[in-house]
């Protein structure tokens, strides 16, 4: 009676097993704030609400990197990994922490700039001493 079900869940159990480590083994690439407020029409709010994204943003890049390394020194501690296999590794992992870190450098700049022109409009709104 428990035959059949013996039979399909082995396989199916097996490959959870082997399909787990690849699941964790993948690092999410992180999601960069889909808009930025308009410094030179946001609310102050607006304003710390996208200082919030942008933080949660530079938070999100951190722990990518952090796996990125933590699954290279897994794969690198492979010792039937070649020289070069590991440079092209070493290389790969390089690559992706440059674009998050470029992303998140860009997205920083482009905020800053909205700061400056929201504290523009502050100070042009500000009665004159």
């Amino acid at each position: 009676m428990f035959r059949p079900i013996t039979r399909l869940a082995l396989p199916v159990f097996g490959v959870l097993l082997l399909a787990a480590p690849l699941a964790q083994a993948a690092c999410p690439y992180p999601a960069a704030p889909s808009a930025l407020p308009d410094g030179a029409t946001a609310s102050k709010d607006e304003m710390m609400a996208g200082k919030a994204a942008v933080s949660k943003f530079n938070q999100d890049v951190e722990a990518y990197n952090g796996c990125l390394d933590t699954e290279l020194q897994a794969q690198l501690a492979d010792s039937s990994l070649k020289d070069e296999q590991k440079k092209n590794l070493q290389s790969m992992a390089n690559a992706k922490h440059d674009a998050a870190v470029d992303e998140l450098t860009a997205l920083a700049a482009r905020f800053n700039e909205q700061v400056k022109a929201y504290k523009a409009k502050a100070a042009a709104a500000a009665p004159a001493k």
